[in-house]
Parts: C-alpha cells; structure tokens; sequence
C-alpha cells in the first residue's frame, strides 16, 4: 500500500490551548503598559509565528516592539506551564484517532505555530512523542500560510503530496496546504469560523475527530459541514467515499 501522511496542526486541533494564548498575549501587552487584546483578536492570530501574531495585534508597524512582547509572551507561557494546575487538554477523540491512523498504517505529522521546545513539551506531556513521523516548527520555518513545513514534511517522510492531508483549526492552515498541494481539512472546534476555513480552501470540514476517519458522505448525512460552494457543486469534497485518505 502506498504511503500515507496526515499532517496535523497543534493549538485549536490536537491541544485545547486557546484559554493559555489568550492569557499569556494579554500579559505580554500588559507588560509594555498597553491595552490587552480582545480574546477574539488572539483567536485569529494563532498559528502565526510569534512575531508576526504580535505585530499583526498591535496593527501598527513597530518590529521591535512586536519582537519584546513575543519575549513577554514566551515568559508569561513558561510561568504558565510550570504552574501544578497548567492543563492543556487534547481534545475529545484525538488520541484514539491518532492510534487507529497508525494502526491502519498512516504516517503522521505535525505543522505547527509552537516553537520546537514547546512542541515536545505537548507531545511529552500527553504521551504522543512516538506518534509523529515528522516535526515541523515556526522556529525552524517561514511562518503559515508559507507551505515551507509541508513541503519540508513531505521530503522527510517520502509521501506523494497527493497521499497527504493537513488537518488545522485556521485559514492559515487551509491556505498553507492549498499552497503546498495537499488535501486541506478543517475542524470546526478551533480558532477559525467553519466559514472562514472553507473560504481558505477546506475540502471538508470535521464535527468530531473522528469524523476524520469516516467516509466524507457518511459525515455530510450527520449535517457536518464540508467542502466549499465549489466543492458541494460536484459529487462531494476530494474522492467521495475517503475519510482522511
């Protein structure tokens, strides 16, 4: 059988971390005695490269100062993962879809915002640092929507870029796959409006994790949301009949 990648995103797909970024960004600004950002404001820069996120809330051109709050950033989230409470949950299903891709044979992936320390970090604390084939990193590459980890990804695993999904919670994970030529797949429970993914290039939409390893069609009858106006104008999303494949 031929070699399958499924590339998953962290924050707002794997990980319920939204709680933490909102609170850490609003003590980064507070530090340089600036008015926090809205929660939804936040919400719409995660899985952007820190710099960039800081810059693109404080809607001005001031690299330096985008620069110190991504460092009072990074402080506030140290702080907060050394704390006994700290919790970051995945979310329902992840694990045991996780489990049933490799069982079925699939590789699997990660193209993430974190930087590589935080990603092991994730993946140690939940126990899935044997799951991933391939590690791919905001440190390590040009932020999304640039298709850099995918395509690093992709030459690292050996998959055919037509066997690969990227499965992310935002529009820079759909424009990021689109870009790289691979399946893009939304979740509805992250960052980004089920619209929003759509609009960025979505095939499909996914209710509930494990709607990613059920056929397309069997989630459309459940009233999951798939595939953009384009998509829904042909027989269905990507092959009808495919989960994640």
């Amino acid at each position: 059988m031929p070699l399958r990648l499924a590339i998953f995103d962290v924050d707002g797909t794997l990980v319920d971390s939204q709680a933490t970024i909102v609170a850490c960004m609003q003590q980064a600004f507070a530090a340089e005695g600036l008015p926090p950002p809205a929660p939804e404001a936040v919400r719409r820069i995660v899985g952007l490269t820190l710099p960039i996120a800081t810059a693109e809330l404080l809607g001005e051109p001031d690299p330096v100062l985008a620069e110190r709050l991504a460092e009072h950033y990074k402080a506030a989230f140290f702080a907060m993962r050394a704390r006994p409470d700290f919790e970051e949950p995945l979310f329902p299903g992840a694990r045991a879809v996780l489990d049933a891709l490799l069982a079925e044979g699939w590789l699997l992936g990660i193209a993430t915002g974190k930087a590589m320390r935080g990603l092991r970090a994730v993946l140690e604390r939940h126990g899935l640092e044997r799951h991933f084939a391939s590690l791919q990193t905001a440190d390590r590459h040009p932020s999304k929507p640039h298709p850099a980890m995918i395509e690093a990804a992709l030459a690292e695993t050996g998959v055919d870029r037509a066997a690969t999904s990227m499965i992310g919670d935002t529009s820079f994970d759909m424009a990021m796959a689109v870009a790289a030529g691979v399946r893009p797949i939304g979740v509805a429970w992250g960052n980004h409006p089920a619209e929003e993914l759509v609009a960025a290039g979505a095939e499909r939409i996914l209710g509930r994790f494990e709607d990613l390893l059920e056929p397309a069609d069997a989630s459309r009858e459940r009233g999951i949301v798939i595939g953009s106006s384009r998509a829904a104008s042909r027989t269905g999303p990507g092959k009808e009949g495919e989960g994640a494949r």
